[in-house]
């Protein structure tokens, strides 16, 4: 290979679009954004700019109004900018009309966690996962994905071939999808088999909103070493651990992290891999207490949770990184009313304790603050499992 070549790649530079509308105040949207951000450097690319419009309803051409769009264009071309990246998923129309008016790549939602979800993928079925959603994605868009292939070749012999090749490749598509959906039928009866050859141990799945710690606690509970970092989506595999409290032994899995407007087609391929939390007797519903949403997050958790059919499975929330909350404390003389922000620990503490009775508990799983409680939580409620379904089995008591 020739000398002084930088073979370092340059990070993409990523702008981010959102709109305000009825769904989705300016706050909402801030916040999102946010999170669009952290996907966007999870995925490799740098976010360097936000733009937000406030619309009733999007623009049926080009999401944003044209106004909004020839400002994002001037920013895209004075500033070299690689990719729009825009919060909510774009039609076909919507993603052919973009990339015209502004020259560069135009991703949506769902196309960006796909990506980090193609990027993530390690075993041969979240691959296979992946790669099913990914087609999925692709089939209603080929039209554009053809016309953009039209502008760089010119367009003059390329329409009616081009409709032809688009044709062909649906045909090719569809069997494509037709093949994942067989080799996924396959690799999820292995994994049932697998489950049934487990016994009937008790089963306590970790699910959770993305990175908020379930990893961590798997390997604190399990003494395992799961990859953990901070990143959207560390885990896409459902990793299981035979995990003994005292005496009494159990399966522990960790499940891939939900996210806000997860993509129905990335949902649908992976409820195999979810079978582990349908078919878990506790669910420990890991929380972030020291984002600022938390309880968005928990909503999200739950509406997914009621999705795959787990919403009637006995859940217990662990409010995880007290360590890292923070809160601003009202003066005295301040009369005006309390917000989320101004409660201290302990205040949500009592509320969210008598809201659930024992159904939750405030941990650190870094600092190993409140484990010993947390262990013994655990231990109870399988114990109780344990004894309704082994009567007999007194070893325990």
């Amino acid at each position: 290979m020739p000398k002084n070549i930088n073979t370092d790649i340059e990070p993409e530079k990523a702008v981010l679009v959102g709109v305000i509308n009825q769904e989705q105040n300016s706050e909402q949207v801030q916040e999102y954004l946010e999170e669009l951000a952290f996907l966007i450097e999870t995925a490799g690319a740098i976010p360097v700019k936000q733009f937000t419009q406030k619309v009733r309803i999007p623009n049926a051409r080009t999401f944003i109004g044209e106004g909004k769009l020839e400002e994002v264009e001037y920013y895209v071309k004075d500033n070299d900018i690689d990719m729009v990246v825009f919060d909510d998923d774009l039609s076909p129309t919507q993603l052919r009309n973009i990339e015209k008016a502004l020259k560069c790549k135009i991703i949506d939602r769902t196309n960006l966690i796909l990506d980090i979800f193609a990027k993530r993928a390690q075993t041969a079925h979240a691959k296979t996962q992946v790669e099913l959603a990914q087609y999925e994605y692709l089939l209603p868009r080929l039209t554009g994905l053809w016309t953009h292939l039209e502008r760089q070749r010119g367009g003059i012999g390329m329409r009616g071939p081009g409709e032809t090749e688009i044709e062909t490749d649906r045909r090719i598509i569809r069997d494509k999808i037709s093949l994942l959906k067989e080799q996924l039928k396959k690799i999820d009866k292995q994994m049932a088999t697998q489950r049934k050859n487990r016994g009937k141990m008790i089963r306590v799945a970790l699910v959770g909103y993305t990175n908020v710690g379930k990893s961590t606690i798997m390997n604190m509970l399990s003494k395992s070493a799961i990859f953990a970092e901070n990143k959207l989506f560390a885990t896409l595999d459902t990793t299981v651990r035979k995990v003994v409290i005292e005496n009494l032994p159990f399966l522990l899995s960790d499940t891939v992290g939900f996210i806000r407007k997860l993509p129905h087609n990335l949902v649908e391929s992976f409820k195999s891999t979810l079978d582990e939390v349908r078919e878990s007797d506790i669910l420990l519903h890991v929380v972030d207490i020291s984002h600022p949403n938390f309880e968005d997050q928990i909503q999200v958790v739950q509406e997914t949770l009621k999705e795959i059919g787990s919403a009637e499975t006995e859940s217990y929330i662990v409010f995880n990184k007290i360590d890292a909350y923070t809160f601003d404390k009202k003066d005295d003389d301040d009369l005006t009313p309390k917000t989320k922000e101004n409660y201290s620990l302990n205040e949500l503490k009592k509320t969210w304790m008598a809201k659930n009775h024992d159904h939750c508990i405030f941990i650190s799983a870094k600092h190993k603050e409140n484990v010993v409680q947390f262990k013994q939580m655990i231990y109870d409620k399988v114990k109780e499992i344990h004894a309704i379904r082994y009567p007999y089995n007194d070893f325990l008591y």
